[in-house]
Parts: structure tokens; C-alpha cells; sequence
């Protein structure tokens, strides 16, 4: 009996953590923490762990408290959607009020964390959260350009990271910010593509056009170009302490060229076979990108 309840409790401790995981989108948070530390990493004249583990600590919290808020505001349509009926609100397994309790808890404690690095690292994790709820959320049903206000938080966090080791917002933030800025709308209507079917079930409108056609590809194509050739501004050297060697700034360009190379093939093909690669080398790319980015600061 004692071994049979023993594992009903583990069952339910497993349950409410994956809810959890759920509710805060943990794949995506830990992908905005990693972009963080590599902010971090870029702009830290030396590395305090400490303060790698507050902006870790604080940044998830800060994402998953938007995407908590997200779920209770998107609830209804979720239910509408194969791809979201089964999140813990619209599925049951939570209620509204234990997903707003949540989502504030997380909210107070990332900002505490964010403020204990300094204030303007707490003050950009506000106004992400704020954009992403309350103005990106309801945007979803109403104009594809609320896939442009959605971009800006989704690019706050490779500056976070460098305003958290500098406690300063300048032109090397503010190129992190465009790098990634730019990036999302590859990354995004890549995946608005392949979910545009479930997407139009629950009334979101997530292409620019509204339609899989030449014309969002060829915005794709734009916005990719645009973020190739932000991404190898710092070679230059016009953007303060943010530096890339010519090595390194060959390599960023590259990748977004295999990038490029996806965007043009979905332009030929129009098929979500052709998206969804588009949208796990979008993926690879930021990763990559601000790996080599974190690699030449150290060897330069």
C-alpha cells in the first residue's frame, strides 16, 4: 500500500512538473536564457557567475511568465488548435486561476533577479514581458504585423545579456538587438507556414500576406538577407566593443548563406517539407551565429 502511494504521489509530482514545463514553454525559455548568457558572455569584462546565474534564473522566469499569461489570455483558441488542445489549461489540467498565480510569481521573482544585476536589466525584462502579452497576444487575431511587435521582445534577450554585464544600453546592445530583431521573421513565418492550417483554426494571422504565397517567401528572403548582413556589422569595427574577426565574420556569413539558401528553395518549392527546414536552420543559425561570436571575443 505504502509502495503503491509512493508512487501515485510520484506520478503527480511528474504530472504537475511537466504542466509546468508546459505552461512556461521550457524548451523555448532555456533557448532565451542561452541567448542571455551569450549576450552576457560578450559584453562582461569578466565573468561573474553569479551574475550568469541570476540572468539565467531571472530570464526564465521572465519568459515564463509571458507564456503563462499567453496561455490564460489564448485559452479558448488553444482548445481550436491540434497543436495546443492538450496545454494544461485548455486541456483541464490546470485552472486559470493556478496559471495567473504562476504567471505573477514569475513575473515578481525574474524581475527581482534581473534588478539585482541593475535596474535597466529588469526594466527591459518588464517591457517584454509587457510587449509580448499585452500588445503582441491580442495582435495574433487582428494583422500579421503583430508578427514585427513580437520580434521585439523575442530580440531582447542576446541584448539582455550584454546590459546585464554592463549595466550600459549602446551600439553594441543595440546590435544584438537588430542581429536577432531580423532573425525572427525568417525563424517565424517559416513556422507560420507549417502551421498555418492549425493557425487560421484558432484565427491567428501569422503569414504577411495572410497566405502561403511567393510573397511572404520573398519577405523571408528580405528579412534574411537584412540579418546577414547586421550579423557582420562588428567587423567593421563601428560597434563599440562588440568585435568580430574576418575569420569569424566569413563563418557568420556563410551560415546565414546556407540560410539564405533554404529561404530560396522554399520560394521554388512552397511546401511545408521546405518550411519546416527552413525553420530548424533559422534555429541552428542563431545558435551557431552566437556561439562563434562567444568563441572569437575569447581567442581575439
Amino acid at each position: 500500500m505504502k509502495t503503491a502511494v509512493g508512487l501515485s504521489k510520484n506520478n503527480a509530482l511528474a504530472l504537475i512538473f511537466a504542466d509546468f514545463k508546459e505552461i512556461t514553454k521550457a524548451r523555448l525559455a532555456i533557448s532565451v536564457v542561452f541567448s542571455s548568457i551569450a549576450g552576457y558572455f560578450l559584453g562582461a569584462y569578466e565573468i561573474q557567475w553569479m551574475q550568469v546565474l541570476l540572468l539565467s534564473f531571472g530570464g526564465y522566469c521572465m519568459v515564463g511568465a509571458s507564456n503563462a499569461y499567453n496561455q490564460v489570455i489564448e485559452r479558448d483558441l488553444d482548445a481550436l488548435m491540434k497543436r495546443t488542445k492538450n496545454r494544461p489549461i485548455p486541456a483541464g489540467r490546470m485552472t486559470v486561476n493556478s496559471a495567473m498565480t504562476i504567471a505573477v510569481a514569475l513575473t515578481l521573482i525574474g524581475i527581482l533577479a534581473l534588478y539585482l544585476l541593475n535596474p535597466k536589466t529588469a526594466m527591459f525584462g518588464a517591457i517584454s514581458i509587457f510587449l509580448y502579452t499585452s500588445v503582441y497576444t491580442p495582435l495574433k487575431t487582428i494583422t500579421p504585423l503583430a508578427v514585427f511587435v513580437g520580434a521585439i521582445p523575442g530580440a531582447i534577450p542576446f541584448m539582455l545579456g550584454w546590459v546585464a554585464a554592463t549595466d550600459d544600453f549602446g551600439i553594441e546592445s543595440g546590435t544584438l538587438f537588430m542581429i536577432q530583431f531580423f532573425w525572427q521573421f525568417p525563424h517565424f513565418w517559416a513556422l507560420g507556414w507549417m502551421l498555418n492550417d492549425d493557425y487560421q483554426s484558432g484565427g491567428f494571422k501569422m503569414l504577411p500576406t495572410g497566405k502561403k504565397d511567393a510573397s511572404t517567401v520573398l519577405q523571408i528572403i528580405m528579412y534574411t538577407i537584412w540579418m546577414m548582413v547586421i550579423s557582420v556589422i562588428p567587423v567593421f569595427g563601428i560597434t563599440g566593443r562588440l568585435k568580430l574577426s574576418v575569420a569569424a565574420a566569413i563563418l557568420v556569413f556563410l551560415m546565414g548563406a546556407v540560410m539564405l539558401g533554404f529561404a530560396f528553395k522554399l520560394y521554388t518549392q512552397k511546401d511545408n517539407a521546405s518550411a519546416r527546414k527552413l525553420m530548424l536552420a533559422s534555429v541552428i543559425y542563431i545558435t551557431l551565429m552566437q556561439i562563434v561570436y562567444v568563441i572569437d571575443k575569447f581567442l581575439g
